[in-house]
């Protein structure tokens, strides 16, 4: 026992909600002292040995002890809960977090930190129970609270491990589903209740609790998926959707077992290769579509469980569907629950406001440079991979973390230390987190949602790179939605918009997206951006959507845009399927579906996505007409895509391609079935002397040919 001075001073700290080492003076104490803390109780009782007795209140606010005639071990005795039942009190266990575990973790690189932090049912001493650990290295005490303790913050104060900044306590007879957050009192004596930021599971707002989860109860049943993931040069059609306003149930979200025959049905059927997940990692409010995570290993609640968003990853695969999953490390939300100011100070956050807070989005923005906050993310990542089985993550906002002076103005930010815009300790964050995604984690595709020029972003980080597989192709959406804008007649003047892209097309490793920030706040639908009659919106339409599929690199497309969603899309409704009953959507519907089952069957058009030896230009200098041709190359066979951005028609049009010996339609969006004029090429069209060929090309129109060189 402590000396009586000591003591007196644990007893106060204990009794002012300031003790960081409750497990010094409570518990079982030499042998056969019993010490519990009930504060506010008039009495505790406790079984010894199976013997009911009373312990003693030996301090008013709530110190209770009972002394034993003889040495007793720590499992002999219980303690009386608040609901009556009896459970080993929790001062009797050791801390279970190891030295390894710490030491990982202060040099940041414990990859498997959400194993060991948060609230995670364990067995100790043969005891099952919850274990809660907690990083807040300038509390002044944390406890946990919940209904086992009638979210009392002075019951269950946790203990400091060392000067590791890390807290932690075992409560034996809890187990999944106990709701909790931790109750942390700063240095300051301001009292904060936290929702636990490793928590693999939490209530919705208003409650924003954490729940107690585990991700090892579900049985997989998706080798067959997981070993053959890993091909590079498959190809990759790209769904993106946001579960809440994909469908609902009479204005209800689906559960993610309900969802997900739906979702694979309708993908496959569609052509699809993936699905690509809006944000489904927990989040506060409804309208940040997810972008704004409080729950960096919790898949939200709105859609049901854990082990129910396992179900559905594990059925798209089963299906043979990729899931990806967008992931939020630039920034998270200042909700007073959550990550801001955890511990009383910025701790998560940088301390600089000038790279703390983000002044477009106002929101927090993570401290790349902390070994235990870059740990924190890289855990994230590794969790959601590994464990959920993802098969990518689109990291969101690449530019964002990567330059000091990104949405803010002259005076806002501070240059790095060579004097460069250059966020360092971000550059160099995501070169970690990429080496171990892809040392852990084969076959997992991480994917830049970068807009700018940065120098190597898909480059390997052995060669100098930050390590990225994909970079969405933020350029050449901005080009072509430009372009496309634009009323026919000041076409012309626009046409370097169609061309630009291809200067740099090989630089990194692309997708093109269509994404549900191009049918937002005004920007119209990508129906609604057309111009034209209601007949030259819809073939322009099915002219954007070819020339994507067309394009090098691979594509995504955000939900509604596969059959024409007229309005712009709410994440508070499902979205307007209604549509398919109107002929035009139908019939657009149905050229997505056949034209997405073309480009999986056709290798030309995804085998050779990232180099030069996939592409070669035909033409590109017809402004005035609207043309542009060029060939899809793949490893044994070859297509010609011809493109007409104009509503005219040309009955012979001629196209210089040297060696050609003939050339056969396979594709033409113009075709009646799918809402055109019918204006097909000839079947085999004609072969000139002139090393090239003659064909009709339709108006609004991609055609594709089969090319024998």
């Amino acid at each position: 026992m402590p000396a009586q001075s000591s003591l007196e001073t644990e007893y106060a700290h204990l009794v002012h909600a300031m003790d960081a080492h409750p497990h010094k003076i409570l518990g079982l104490l030499g042998g056969d002292l019993i010490r519990v803390w009930r504060p506010g109780a008039d009495e505790v009782k406790l079984k010894v040995n199976g013997q009911v007795v009373q312990a003693e209140k030996v301090l008013s606010e709530g110190l209770f002890e009972y002394q034993h005639q003889s040495s007793i071990s720590p499992l002999d005795y219980q303690v009386c809960q608040f609901d009556g039942s009896w459970t080993y009190d929790p001062y009797i266990f050791e801390p279970t977090l190891d030295d390894v575990d710490l030491y990982l973790y202060a040099k940041g690189e414990h990859y498997e930190l959400y194993r060991v932090m948060g609230a995670r049912v364990i067995e100790v001493d043969g005891v099952k129970g919850v274990r809660f650990a907690v990083w807040a290295p300038a509390a002044a005490r944390i406890s946990v609270v919940g209904n086992f303790n009638c979210w009392d913050g002075r019951v269950y104060p946790l203990s400091l491990l060392g000067q590791s900044g890390v807290w932690e306590i075992f409560i034996p007879g809890l187990d999944l589903g106990t709701r909790y957050k931790f109750e942390i009192r700063s240095s300051t004596g301001e009292i904060l209740l936290k929702a636990d930021p490793f928590a693999l599971s939490a209530d919705k707002r208003p409650h924003n609790s954490s729940v107690v989860a585990d991700y090892t109860q579900f049985s997989w049943s998706d080798n067959d998926w997981m070993e053959k993931r890993s091909d590079p040069d498959s190809p990759m059609a790209i769904y993106e959707v946001h579960l809440g306003s994909w469908k609902q149930q009479e204005g209800h979200f689906y559960n993610y077992r309900d969802i997900a025959p739906m979702i694979a049905d309708y993908v496959l059927d569609m052509g699809f290769t993936h699905v690509e997940l809006v944000p489904i990692t927990e989040h506060p409010l409804d309208e940040s579509w997810g972008y704004q995570v409080s729950g960096y290993f919790a898949a939200t609640s709105r859609h049901g469980s854990l082990e129910d968003f396992q179900y559905f990853v594990n059925h798209m695969h089963e299906r043979g569907i990729g899931v990806i999953l967008d992931w939020v490390p630039g920034h998270f939300p200042t909700d007073i629950f959550s990550l801001g100011r955890f511990d009383g100070t910025q701790l998560y956050e940088h301390e600089d406001p000038r790279k703390g807070y983000h002044p477009h989005w106002e929101t927090l923005i993570f401290e790349f440079g902390h070994p235990k906050v870059s740990n924190f993310l890289i855990a994230s990542a590794l969790y959601w991979l590994k464990e959920m089985h993802l098969d990518g993550l689109r990291v969101d906002a690449v530019a964002s973390m990567l330059y000091l002076d990104y949405g803010r103005n002259y005076g806002q930010w501070e240059p790095n230390r060579f004097g460069g815009i250059e966020y360092l300790e971000a550059v160099e964050f995501f070169k970690h987190l990429n080496s171990i995604v892809h040392s852990r984690v084969p076959g997992a595709l991480m994917i830049a949602e970068e807009s700018t020029n940065f120098p190597g972003v898909t480059i390997p980080v052995e060669n100098g790179g930050l390590g990225f597989d994909m970079k969405w192709n933020m350029g050449w959406m901005n080009d072509t939605l430009t372009y496309f804008s634009t009323e026919h007649k000041d076409r012309p003047e626009q046409h370097y918009h169609l061309t630009f892209g291809l200067m740099y097309m090989f630089q990194e490793r692309y997708i093109s997206p269509f994404s549900h920030d191009e049918v937002v706040h005004e920007k119209k639908s990508l129906l609604g951006k057309m111009p034209g009659d209601i007949l030259e919106k819809f073939a322009n339409l099915r002219l954007l959507y070819s020339y994507l599929v067309c394009q090098p690199g691979k594509f995504l497309l955000f939900m509604g845009g596969e059959f024409g969603q007229l309005s712009e899309w709410n994440c508070k409704k499902e979205l307007d399927w209604d549509l398919l009953n109107l002929e035009t959507h139908g019939k657009y519907h149905l050229m997505v579906k056949e034209l997405n089952h073309f480009y999986q069957n056709h290798p030309a058009l995804w085998e050779q996505d990232f180099s030069k030896n996939g592409f070669q230009w035909v033409s590109y200098t017809d402004n005035l007409n609207g043309v542009i041709a060029y060939l899809r190359k793949g490893k044994e066979t070859t297509l010609l895509c011809v493109h007409n951005f104009q509503p005219q028609y040309h009955s012979s049009y001629f196209l210089k391609i040297p060696g050609v010996q003939s050339i056969h339609e396979l594709f033409n969006t113009d075709a009646t079935q799918y809402g055109g004029s019918g204006k097909r090429s000839l079947n085999e069209a004609i072969v000139e002397d002139l090393d090239g060929v003659k064909i009709s090309v339709a108006p609004l129109s991609t055609q594709i040919f089969e090319v024998r060189l």
